[in-house]
């Protein structure tokens, strides 16, 4: 069985773990934040999107780690603007905007692109062999 795991910018920066292509890896996962992701990647990409790594704990949710191979792993950027009528300071995603960039590696920084800000990994995972 093959899951997608997001993985927020915030998780890897603060003390996350560089992994590759090939990685095996054990992650706590909690459910994915759909809307938020639907504003990033497209709602077709977000419902694709099988569970969120979440390495801080303290979550009600937090399931049995998920554990597989490493099999893709794509950089996400998006811009991010006001909405209508609010502070320029608050901003949101802004829909339509996300890009998934192929990478053979996730680093702890990652930086932003072409007026995008990086929000995260978006990763594939192979289940390992029974």
């Amino acid at each position: 069985m093959n899951t997608r795991v997001w993985m927020d910018s915030w998780q890897m920066e603060c003390c996350g773990e560089p992994f590759a292509l090939g990685a095996e890896v054990s992650w706590a996962v909690v459910a994915p934040d759909r809307e938020w992701l639907t504003k990033v990647l497209g709602a077709e990409t977000a419902a694709t999107v099988d569970a969120a790594e979440e390495h801080h704990g303290g979550s009600p949710q937090q399931s049995a780690p998920v554990r597989g191979t490493v099999t893709g792993i794509s950089a996400v950027h998006c811009r991010f603007a006001p909405l209508p009528g609010e502070p320029d300071r608050t901003r949101h995603p802004v829909p339509g905007s996300g890009t998934l960039t192929p990478l053979s590696s996730a680093r702890r920084w990652t930086s932003g692109r072409d007026g995008l800000d990086f929000v995260g990994f978006l990763v594939d995972l192979a289940a390992p062999p029974r």
